[in-house]
C-alpha cells in the first residue's frame, strides 16, 4: 500500500485508502519552469504507482499561464497527458484527493505532496530521457540542481542500462525473484522513494546470483514506474 507524507501535517497517509476506490491526482503547476515540470514529473509517478497497485485515479493539471509549454516540455520527458482541471468541488465521488504543488499553495481538500525546487529554472537541453534521470534520481523533497556532470552520468547510465537490458534480452526469460519485486515495491510505496529503486536496480545490475533474463525483467518491470524507455535498443545490433 503506498503510503505518502501529507506535507500539511507531517504525518504518513494511505494515497488509496479504498480499495479499488478512485484517487484524485491533482498537479499544481503554474510556469513552464523547471521546477513546475518536477511537480508534474511527480504526479506522473504518483500516478505509475498508484496504478501498479491496482487503484483506479483521475489524474489533472491546474494551473493557468503557460501550460502549453509545461505540457509540451512534460511529453518530451515521457509524462503521460493529464485532463484539464475542470470545477472538481464536488469530485467524482473519489475515496482521496492527493494534490502535487510547488510547495505554499492554498489546497482546499485532501493530502498535499509538496516537491522541492528545481536549479536552473529553465528545463535543460539534450537528452529529455537523461533529464527525466537526473531529476528523478533526488527524492521529491530533496532540491535538484541541474549541472552538466549529473547530466552528463545520467546519460551516460540510461546508455549503458538500454544496452544492458537488450543483451540480457537475448537469454531466457526468468521471472523477477520475489525478493528483488518486494525492495522495489517497499521503495516506491514507502512515499514514492524513486531513488531507492534505482538503488535497487544498481544491485540487480550486479549481482552475480541473478541470472541474465530475471535481470531483464526486473529492469522491464521497473520501467513501468521509471517511464525510463530503457527497451528502447531491443533488437538493436550488437
Amino acid at each position: 500500500m503506498l503510503r505518502i507524507i501529507d506535507d500539511r501535517t507531517g504525518e504518513p497517509v494511505d494515497a488509496a485508502p479504498a480499495r479499488r476506490g478512485l484517487t484524485r491526482v491533482e498537479v499544481h503547476a503554474s510556469g513552464s519552469e523547471t521546477t513546475n515540470l518536477r511537480v508534474l514529473l511527480v504526479g506522473d509517478l504518483l500516478v505509475r504507482t498508484l496504478e501498479l497497485g491496482g487503484t483506479p485515479v483521475w489524474a489533472l493539471l491546474t494551473g493557468g499561464r503557460r501550460q502549453a509549454e509545461l505540457r509540451a516540455h512534460a511529453a518530451t520527458l515521457g509524462i503521460r497527458p493529464f485532463e484539464d482541471s475542470p470545477d472538481v468541488g464536488a469530485g467524482l465521488g473519489e475515496a482521496q484527493a492527493v494534490h502535487v504543488t510547488a510547495g505554499g499553495e492554498d489546497i482546499p481538500d485532501g493530502v498535499r505532496i509538496a516537491v522541492a525546487p528545481v536549479e536552473p529554472g529553465r528545463p535543460a537541453s539534450g537528452d529529455p530521457a537523461a533529464l527525466r534521470l537526473a531529476l528523478i534520481s533526488r527524492h521529491h523533497s530533496a532540491p535538484v540542481r541541474l549541472e552538466t556532470a549529473g547530466l552528463d552520468d545520467a546519460r551516460a547510465t540510461l546508455a549503458r542500462w538500454r544496452g544492458t537490458v537488450a543483451r540480457w534480452a537475448r537469454q531466457p526469460s526468468r521471472p523477477v525473484p520475489d525478493a528483488v519485486r518486494g525492495r522495489l515495491r517497499d521503495a516506491w510505496e514507502d512515499d514514492l522513494d524513486v531513488p531507492g529503486v534505482l538503488d535497487v536496480l544498481r544491485h540487480v545490475e550486479t549481482d552475480p546470483d541473478l541470472a541474465d533474463g530475471a535481470r531483464f525483467e526486473t529492469y522491464a518491470y521497473a520501467d513501468r514506474l521509471l517511464g525510463l524507455d530503457l527497451t528502447r535498443d531491443l533488437g538493436a545490433p550488437s
